[in-house]
């Protein structure tokens, strides 16, 4: 074989070096995509931890926000039974117009007591509901019975017998009520049945 000429030695020489320079891109745009997806994956790793994170700290949030809301629901609900035996004694007492002076006094000790009681309740975001005249709302009301009405619409609360209370918007104890139905000889509504609106279970 002959000697490759000065020309033929600078063209290979310029051939290897090309070779060369592709091999290293190429290896360099794996290096790239492969850094790119590690990228990517640790990008979506962040994201992902600092979404649960942040749901952690609403719901640590939420559980701060109810303890300090509802932590007295028990207790509460204890109190509704004294506010309850107030109320009884008041109405069973009367007006105290007829009464002797002991006895007026006891009456305005005892509307005292219940006053000073109520207004703690309203401290603490409890809240008296009055249904009466309202729509039935099984979430609110419990209906013990139904009751003949002119004065209120079929399916409204016609009576209570026992008030109902919330504590902040959470449903403390139902209200016990008596439900309005057409009296005898109305014509009932359309798909309506006797006894329909009354909670049997009570």
């Amino acid at each position: 074989m002959q000697d490759a000429t000065p020309a033929e030695q600078v063209a290979a020489e310029e051939a290897a070096q090309e070779d060369i320079a592709q091999d290293g891109a190429s290896e360099a745009d794996e290096m790239i995509a492969t850094l790119q997806a590690e990228n990517a994956e640790l990008k979506d790793r962040m994201l992902r931890t600092a979404a649960e994170a942040e749901n952690i700290r609403r719901r640590a949030k939420k559980d701060v926000e109810d303890s300090a809301n509802y932590a007295i629901a028990k207790f509460a609900r204890d109190l509704l039974d004294v506010g309850d035996n107030l109320r009884r004694a008041l109405e069973a007492a009367g007006d105290g117009a007829n009464q002797n002076e002991a006895m007026k006094t006891l009456i305005e000790g005892v509307e005292m007591t219940e006053r000073t009681l109520l207004k703690s309740f309203e401290q603490n975001g409890i809240k008296k509901m009055e249904p009466l005249g309202e729509k039935l709302d099984p979430n609110k009301h419990q209906a013990v019975f139904e009751m003949p009405s002119a004065e209120h619409p079929e399916g409204h609360v016609a009576q209570v017998m026992q008030a109902g209370y919330v504590i902040k918007d959470r449903l403390l104890r139902p209200a016990m009520v008596g439900v309005a139905k057409k009296p005898e000889g109305s014509a009932p509504d359309a798909g309506s049945e006797p006894g329909s609106n009354v909670d049997t279970s009570a």
